[in-house]
């Protein structure tokens, strides 16, 4: 049963009000310079860009050590969470290489690309479900050419302001097909998007504030503590009776870059009674959470949600556990930005 938890933290900072570090100005620099120098010397700027969110690292640092202690089942190093920083500054330079159709510089390797194939080819369309993982991007540029560019993103109008912001920025004429929530016409739209053979992305590891007030959020055990799930995405593909395929593009370091697509649940036809149908979306929401924590568990690094996941925060200061604050996890400059933008272009 969706619950929420007994003793719930008092209005947790959320990701909404993160104040990011990086700008349009900063974002067409590095487009600039990705485009003219070249990626080698491009990834030269890491390393600063790096060492300075690991010097002064805000809250974001302290989410990040928290959820590195537990994906490695250790307290996190230096140098883990350089790696971290490290991962994610990569894949925010290698985006403006995809979104520019430049392709040829990675070495990008498919797993399960046939299972959306299969779907597709029922012509019903499909949804994707992913998080903030590895590159976004590396998946668009190849997911446009699985279902033959009939993609499109469904989030909602702030995220799509900030991303149609970082598009401009860095990608110049490069349009994505954007279906923006909390709108009357939403699922209409995405029906119809769907009907015409489409596909449409969610990225499902992100709530928003007062979201329980909304639909369901089902609080399901991740990485040894439970956090919350909100249940919406797998409620609107049982609305629209559609299948659901995981996604995941993880960067493996250097060039290399894995896509990986997976079968997740299918609402085709969806159970008679009421109870069936609960069940269903907790099982989706389990099988999605299960997912991803592998993936957490095996490619640590590429998780960047850069915020208090497990909303363990109360509002004016950390709310650290024991276990957190002896595994080393509470300690950072307190702060309220991400690195390099962390949500702001993903």
């Amino acid at each position: 049963m969706a619950r929420t938890p007994e003793a719930p933290p008092a209005a947790p900072a959320d990701w909404t009000r993160t104040r990011e570090r990086s700008n349009r100005g900063t974002l067409r620099l590095m487009a600039w310079i990705a485009v003219h120098a070249g990626r080698p010397v491009a990834r030269l700027l890491l390393w600063p860009i790096t060492a300075y969110f690991l010097l002064f690292p805000g809250a974001a640092g302290r989410h990040s050590r928290r959820y590195l202690g537990r994906a490695l089942g250790r307290p996190p190093s230096i140098r883990d969470g350089w790696r971290h920083v490290f991962t994610f500054a990569a894949t925010v330079l290698d985006r403006v290489y995809f979104l520019r159709d430049m392709r040829g510089c990675f070495d990008v390797r498919i797993t399960g690309g046939e299972h959306l194939s299969a779907v597709l080819a029922q012509g019903r369309g499909a949804i994707l479900v992913g998080g903030h993982v590895g590159s976004f991007e590396a998946l668009s540029a190849q997911g446009r050419q699985l279902a033959r560019e009939n993609v499109a993103m469904a989030m909602y109008p702030d995220n799509a302001r900030l991303i149609n912001e970082t598009l401009e920025a860095i990608a110049p004429g490069f349009s994505m097909r954007i279906i923006a929530l909390g709108q009357r016409s939403a699922m209409l739209s995405i029906r119809d998007w769907l009907d015409a053979g489409g596909v449409v992305g969610l990225l499902a590891d992100r709530r928003l504030p007062g979201a329980e007030d909304r639909t369901d959020t089902l609080w399901i055990p991740f990485l040894g503590r439970e956090a919350p799930f909100s249940l919406g995405p797998w409620r609107l593909a049982q609305l629209l009776r559609r299948p659901v395929v995981f996604m995941a593009g993880l960067y493996n370091g250097g060039r290399r870059y894995e896509l990986r697509l997976e079968p997740l649940a299918d609402f085709s036809e969806a159970p008679a009674d009421a109870a069936g149908r609960e069940r269903a979306l907790h099982d989706a929401a389990r099988a999605y959470a299960a997912r991803l924590e592998s993936i957490c568990r095996t490619s640590p690094y590429n998780w960047f949600n850069f915020h208090d996941f497990w909303h363990e925060e109360e509002a004016g200061g950390p709310g650290l556990r024991a276990d957190d604050r002896s595994a080393g996890l509470g300690a950072g400059a307190p702060g309220t930005d991400g690195p390099a933008g962390a949500d702001q272009v993903r």
